[in-house]
């Protein structure tokens, strides 16, 4: 849903910006909590930090599978569901700018002009709608890993429709064509729809591959504890809690194999597994040539990149290309997201200091 440049006029555009760096402004103070940067950080941030380059990294990577949908239509991960998810709603949201970011400078992938607009739809709307339905799921069901799955799969759900009215809103207001809203806006909920279920699967797959080796390094899954049962008269009931563990050494704790594996995972899809995406028109772009709303699209300013479109310029095999520039792509994330994070959790704060806050689920 990387929406190009002239399908908003520039005054709208401005207003999404604006829009867009004053999220981003509040997404990095509340990350600095979610990343124990902060006296008044969530008890095991410093579990996640090391993950939030390699998440943003893992969804650009992701991002480049296009999936079929429909008959000549395809669709790819929005991911602010799992980014928030993984790493916290605050941080989910620079995540995602990271990686709109990435894709529009080196690949001319998603207009300039339009980063306010991308950043709003794709980073925004979806973490917020993701997140609030997922705490709100998470704490009406067991207390159990498979809830966690379950709340995940309904949040991304619903957050990629969600993501499609919100770009029809701002069609409403900036479009440069003459198409009415109430078309754009079935065509947009329909098709993103159908991509959100593939979303939702790809979601739920990865916060349960997480959870079933490191529950500790999903935020979305802390205070997660599943109480012992016990058979008393026929009837399982809970057991008393035991005292807790003493803490585990430092290494064992490290999330580096996590790191590893996610990171080695994020390369082998972008610079193999890309090749045999769809090369169908994703939704929005589907949408805009049946409905005519990309009338007025611009060229792209990053077009003469020696990575636009996902290929490396004057690599004449297709297939290693591709590799290439997906292998290009996730390095680049991981090094800038790492060090857009790194930078926040060194970052002191004037707050005064207080006993750490826990949060559970």
């Amino acid at each position: 849903m990387h929406v190009p440049d002239g399908f908003i006029n520039a005054p709208v555009s401005v207003a999404a910006g604006v829009a867009a760096a004053g999220a981003v402004a509040v997404s990095l103070r509340g990350a600095r909590r979610e990343l124990g940067a902060s006296p008044v950080a969530l008890a095991g941030a410093e579990r996640t930090a090391p993950l939030a380059g390699l998440v943003a990294a893992f969804i650009f990577a992701v991002q480049m599978l296009n999936f079929p949908v429909a008959a000549g239509t395809s669709g790819h991960l929005l991911g602010g569901a799992l980014a928030a998810i993984l790493v916290g709603p605050y941080t989910g949201v620079l995540c995602i700018a990271v990686v709109l970011l990435m894709q529009g400078i080196l690949f001319a992938d998603g207009g300039l002009t339009a980063l306010g607009v991308n950043i709003t739809v794709m980073g925004v709307v979806t973490v917020v709608v993701a997140y609030a339905l997922f705490r709100g799921l998470v704490k009406v069901l067991p207390r159990t890993r498979r809830s966690i799955t379950v709340a995940s799969f309904v949040a991304a759900l619903a957050s990629v429709p969600a993501a499609a009215g919100a770009f029809t809103l701002i069609y409403a207001i900036g479009g440069t064509t003459n198409v009415p809203v109430g078309k754009v806006l079935t065509a947009m909920v329909g098709v993103h729809v159908l991509i959100g279920i593939g979303e939702a699967v790809i979601t739920m797959l990865t916060v349960g591959a997480v959870i079933a080796v490191r529950p500790d390094l999903v935020y979305g899954a802390r205070g997660l504890s599943t109480p012992l049962k016990l058979r008393v008269g026929g009837e399982l009931v809970d057991a008393e809690p035991a005292a807790a563990p003493a803490p585990a050494p430092v290494a064992a704790r490290s999330p580096k194999k996590v790191w590893a594996t996610g990171l080695v995972t994020a390369l082998v899809l972008a610079g193999f597994v890309s090749f045999y995406a769809s090369a169908s028109p994703d939704g929005l772009e589907r949408v805009a040539t049946d409905q005519g709303i990309d009338k007025n699209v611009e060229e792209h300013a990053a077009v003469g990149s020696p990575l636009a479109d996902y290929g490396v310029k004057d690599v004449s095999n297709a297939r290693i290309s591709g590799g290439l520039a997906g292998v290009i792509g996730v390095g680049a994330t991981v090094v800038v997201g790492s060090g857009v994070f790194y930078a926040v959790r060194r970052r002191r704060t004037d707050e005064p200091a207080s006993a750490p806050v826990r949060e559970t689920v």
